[in-house]
């Protein structure tokens, strides 16, 4: 069984992660955007498509990906 939110089979193609590849191309401040708007995305849709809960955790996940972002930034 795979796990819809945090390693979903069709973001894993190619031995990489796909939000390890946007963020290699984005900006900080882009990929921060970027965070705040899959967070905005979850929130707005939240049982529209598919589970409630998968939804919430999705927002949770990129959550936790901005505040590791910024946990990080704070620190260097």
């Amino acid at each position: 069984m795979t796990d819809e939110v945090n390693t979903p089979a069709h973001y894993t193609q190619g031995g990489i992660e796909c939000i390890d590849a946007i963020e290699a191309q984005l900006t900080k401040q882009e990929f921060i955007g970027f965070l705040r708007g899959q967070i905005a995305k979850y929130n707005w849709r939240m049982g529209l498509k598919g589970s409630v809960l998968v939804d919430a955790q999705k927002c949770q996940w990129y959550n936790n990906k901005l505040i590791s972002l910024l946990v990080k930034e704070n620190h260097e």
